[in-house]
């Protein structure tokens, strides 16, 4: 007998796809809200286009850590939904499959991304945050070429200003130049030039030139008028202002590994405060990859609709759970990371209290005849459709009874 049946493969493609389309949508979403905002930032910062495309793929592994489960969860659901609507459910059942048969493949495809996952939040994650700051921290610095803004005067060392109108080909040609220079003797050189372009030096890394075409210079004088002199080329010398150099990773609990979590967390050799908080983040870890191993259970609970209907509120409660869930954890993480309850506590009791909740979800749709996880949830919210249908409906018949009476 084949491990997978045709059952199996048929399950497995009514999963696949939702599961993948409420992946990417979900992915698409977080990043297109950061996106304009990351737009935005490089262009407050000055910094090239470029930027914003590597900060957002830094960004990934965390959107990814949260649309992975979202889209494992319901992409199963789906699935069991629409063979509950379709009646495809009742001839499985009948034909002697449970439900927990009828999970074979879900639970490979939940193994499968729950190791992935894991891989995610415990080490590229950590990775990944780091150098999406190490960005931020470069475009406020101005180690990425953003310091010198258009249209804007530039201070550097105190003793210049620098302007320039226009920047073409990527900053290589530099159009409109104004440059005001004043150096340890008190002389004050004005520049001007049509065009020009930074040169770098190999021998002096903290110097570049820039060299300047077509322009004129004048030089301000204590007595007498100042002296002008036009030039074709004029090679002008930057000292460019010492960029500090960003931290090492590890500056916070989110930026280690799990090794390094582990390490730390339980060290006597480190303050209190420190390996609590990385015992806090740990713990975070570990009950957000392994509550994915609950969530088909939780799926099919929510996917089967009370006979004779097709309502989606099992959709909607799903994603309010695990929403919450995910809330209740980070809540959970920085209280425990102040040291006011134990990590243990803070995180694994509502691990516990939410896998329970599911179980019991699951029993009662898979053992109990008859038997609906949110029965009366169903029930309460038909009441209240009813109600505001006929509510609607009397609104719309009083004015016609109304103009009947006159």
């Amino acid at each position: 007998m084949k491990f997978l049946t045709a059952i199996d493969r048929y399950i497995f493609r009514l999963v696949l796809m939702p599961m993948l389309a409420i992946f990417v949508l979900a992915a698409s979403l977080l990043i297109l809200d950061k996106m304009l905002r990351l737009f935005d930032f490089v262009a407050t910062e000055g910094g090239p286009v470029s930027v914003v495309f590597k900060m957002l793929a830094n960004l990934l592994p965390e959107y990814a850590s949260l649309a992975i489960p979202l889209g494992l969860m319901l992409g199963i659901l789906l699935a069991f939904r629409k063979l509950a609507t379709t009646s495809e459910l009742d001839v499985l059942r009948a034909v002697g499959l449970s439900y927990t048969r009828l999970l074979r493949v879900p639970y490979l495809i939940t193994v499968a991304l729950a190791c992935l996952n894991f891989a995610i939040v415990g080490y590229l994650q950590p990775l990944a945050r780091y150098y999406y700051e190490q960005l931020q921290f470069e475009l406020h610095s101005g180690a990425l070429g953003a310091s010198i803004k258009v249209g804007e005067f530039t201070t550097l060392k105190d003793r210049m200003a620098l302007r320039i109108e226009e920047s073409r080909e990527e900053g290589r040609q530099l159009i409109g130049i104004f440059a005001r220079v004043a150096d340890s003797k008190g002389q004050v050189l004005s520049i001007s030039a049509q065009e020009g372009r930074f040169l770098a030096l190999r021998d002096q890394p903290d110097t570049i030139i820039l060299r300047l075409m077509n322009g004129q210079i004048v030089q301000e004088t204590r007595k007498g008028s100042p002296r002008v002199l036009s030039f074709t080329r004029h090679d002008l010398p930057i000292v460019l202002p010492a960029i500090e150099k960003f931290r090492e990773r590890g500056g916070k609990d989110r930026e280690y590994i799990l090794p390094e979590l582990l390490r730390i967390g339980w060290s006597d050799n480190l303050p209190q405060s420190e390996r609590v908080a990385s015992q806090a983040n740990f713990n975070y870890r570990m009950v957000e990859v392994i509550m994915m191993l609950l969530l088909p259970l939780l799926a099919v609970a929510l996917a089967i609709p009370p006979k004779r209907s097709t309502s989606a509120l099992g959709l909607f409660v799903s994603i309010v759970m695990v929403v919450a869930y995910h809330k209740v954890n980070q809540y959970g993480q920085d209280v425990a990371a102040l040291g006011r309850i134990d990590p243990i506590l803070a995180l694994w009791g509502p691990f516990f209290v939410f896998s329970a909740l599911i179980l019991w979800m699951y029993y009662r749709v898979a053992y109990v005849p008859g038997g609906q996880a949110i029965g009366w949830l169903e029930r309460g919210s038909e009441f209240i459709v009813k109600r505001l249908k006929s509510l609607l409906a009397r609104h719309r018949r009083t004015p016609l009874l109304s103009a009947a009476a006159e």
